[in-house]
């Protein structure tokens, strides 16, 4: 996207993430870094490692990326005090080396460590121009994650360093004013920018798509296919999602399930679906790259979890024109904004789930009603030139 600025001197910013591992975050650190460099910005993406069995999104990097990438393995997710007083450090020669005018952090920990690195290379800078510091929340870790007193401490964290950061960013309008409200996270600046991804792929699929998917996965024609796609971890609760898929199979034969993702309780998942009876009538397809497939294939995604930022399964299903049954938590009613795009029921209501995965199953033209009028509603609200537009007008703003 090559704007007026491309012919003046970049704005370097470096992008700082705790790991490039399947979701949201990930994605926008790579797309934003490329499509940047075209609209005027000279980027350093800074990411650290892979906890063990997470999905690797590392691939999205191009071969030779046209911004620059470096890896800090002492980044990591969990709290680790010598290996983070080591990425500290090792990020502050990072920022000393490429000498940024912009520290963008995404996602908790790098949050944490890169805006004290950020901060420690502002001390230093001398004559040089200070580093603006911007912090993306794309949820956060301060409920649903760890005991009482971690999260009391981790949000005096945040609010510290709240204080010292030139622009907070929030992926939703709900998530700004949980942050707000309950945590007491606030900043001069704290716009709600939305995220944005290339969705051409999934706008594409249409009735051949969805033949052609189904062969390929081996499903029936007249099957009815719920999809969960996402990490098998606790905050999304997949148990609950084996419940909801056993109680549907009860009440129609044609039942069929893809579960795509990963993550530490795949095993308890497993065992779960067989003591349930779903048997034959679940796949487990594990970390899938390409997911236009999957949602191709699917009548319904069902998405289970406790908290969410910005729920990119989500937006990429009804993009693909398939609706959707989820809680209504964290920022997923920022995206399922009008019942005809989708059913929201109460945080861990089963039995309003279930009620309203199977009177959807049933109905074949309202769920193709719901489909096309949610993929206009994605393309229009989470395209990528969107979000391009969206960072460039906050960057100026704050280089001034």
């Amino acid at each position: 996207m090559a704007t007026a600025h491309s012919t003046t001197a970049p704005i370097r910013v470096a992008r700082i993430i705790t790991r490039l591992n399947v979701g949201g975050p990930a994605i926008q650190a790579v797309e934003m870094s490329a499509r940047l460099e075209a609209a005027g910005y000279h980027t350093l993406l800074i990411h650290g490692r892979l906890a063990a069995g997470e999905g690797d999104m590392r691939y999205l990097v191009p071969p030779d990326p046209a911004f620059e990438v470096a890896a800090v393995r002492a980044l990591r997710r969990e709290v680790a005090p010598v290996a983070d007083a080591a990425a500290v450090a090792r990020v502050f020669g990072a920022l000393c080396r490429f000498r940024p005018r912009i520290v963008h952090t995404h996602t908790a920990k790098a949050g944490t460590v890169g805006r004290i690195a950020a901060l420690l290379y502002n001390a230093t800078a001398g004559r040089r121009a200070p580093a603006r510091l911007v912090h993306t929340y794309h949820g956060h870790s301060l409920e649903g994650y760890f005991a009482s007193p971690a999260a009391r401490t981790f949000a005096a964290i945040e609010r510290a360093l709240a204080r010292r950061t030139d622009a907070i960013v929030a992926v939703s309008a709900l998530l700004r004013d949980n942050l707000r409200r309950d945590h007491a996270i606030d900043a001069a600046r704290f716009p709600v920018v939305p995220l944005g991804f290339d969705l051409s792929r999934f706008a594409a699929v249409d009735d051949g798509a969805r033949a052609t998917a189904r062969r390929g996965l081996g499903i029936d024609r007249d099957a009815h296919v719920v999809a969960f796609v996402g990490r098998l971890t606790a905050i999304k609760q997949p148990r609950a999602f084996v419940d909801i898929a056993a109680r549907l199979l009860a009440g129609d034969p044609r039942l069929q399930v893809l579960v795509a993702g990963g993550g530490d309780l795949e095993a308890e998942m497993r065992r779960a679906a067989d003591a349930a009876g779903l048997g034959p009538r679940i796949r487990f397809l594990g970390w899938v790259r390409d997911l236009v497939p999957v949602y191709a294939a699917s009548d319904l995604l069902a998405m289970t979890s406790r908290n969410e930022g910005t729920p990119v399964a989500l937006i990429e299903s009804l993009a693909s024109g398939v609706t959707a049954v989820a809680f209504a938590v964290g920022g997923v009613p920022d995206v399922l904004t009008a019942a005809d795009l989708g059913v929201l029921v109460a945080p861990d209501d089963v039995d309003a789930f279930v009620a309203a995965a199977a009177a959807l199953l049933a109905d074949p033209d309202r769920r193709a009603v719901m489909g096309a009028r949610a993929r206009a509603s994605m393309l229009d609200r989470y395209g990528i030139d969107r979000l391009v537009r969206d960072l460039d007008a906050l960057y100026r703003d704050l280089v001034g």
